[in-house]
């Protein structure tokens, strides 16, 4: 079989999905992403990127904090509305139950099984985009998302998005154990 050529633009996928969480004019708005992920350990940083537009852009600028929300996949269909419509035009902060947690700038989502509270680390323009590192300060969960002091993935029943398909998926079967199934592997 040979490879063929196919455009550069293209997107690793499924990506996971995420709600973003900032102060915007005083209020809490919120904003459903899938251009995200941990790109350090220490200190613990993540990037989300955002289009330069973006209303909840104007509130992390502003309060320079924000939160990513792990929402489960019952909130799949709040989850979506959140990335189709403006806090600019809708109050997207009454679709949820919103706590504040040490930096009391950044609003969570409280019926999310992960919510992690972020001072940003730095804002990267590209062409395009805007890339926002956050240093996670905290990270709130619940004992029934917890297996042994660690986060299940399983419990927290998070989703993912596809693209060029635009769908959600929910997460599959566990394949192997990372850092283990190679160990014994043999040319």
């Amino acid at each position: 079989m040979s490879k063929i050529k196919i455009t550069p633009n293209i997107s690793p996928f499924p990506m996971p999905v995420a709600i973003v969480g900032a102060l915007v004019n005083n209020r809490p708005n919120f904003m459903t992403v899938a251009w995200f992920n941990r790109l350090h350990g220490k200190p613990p940083i993540w990037g989300v990127a955002f289009g330069k537009k973006q209303y909840t852009l104007e509130g992390i600028r502003e309060n320079k904090a924000f939160s990513i929300n792990i929402p489960y996949i019952i909130l799949v269909k709040k989850a979506d509305y959140c990335g189709i419509v403006s806090g600019r035009k809708v109050d997207k902060s009454k679709l949820f139950t919103v706590f504040y947690g040490e930096l009391e700038s950044v609003p969570m989502i409280q019926e999310c099984p992960l919510s992690l509270e972020c001072r940003v680390y730095d804002i990267i323009e590209l062409p395009e985009i805007t890339l926002v590192l956050g240093e996670v300060i905290t990270g709130y969960t619940e004992k029934q998302y917890m297996n042994k002091e660690k986060l299940d993935s399983r419990k927290i029943d998070p989703f993912t998005f596809s693209q060029p398909d635009n769908k959600y998926w929910a997460l599959g079967d566990m394949v192997a154990d990372a850092f283990a199934i190679g160990k014994n592997f043999k040319d």
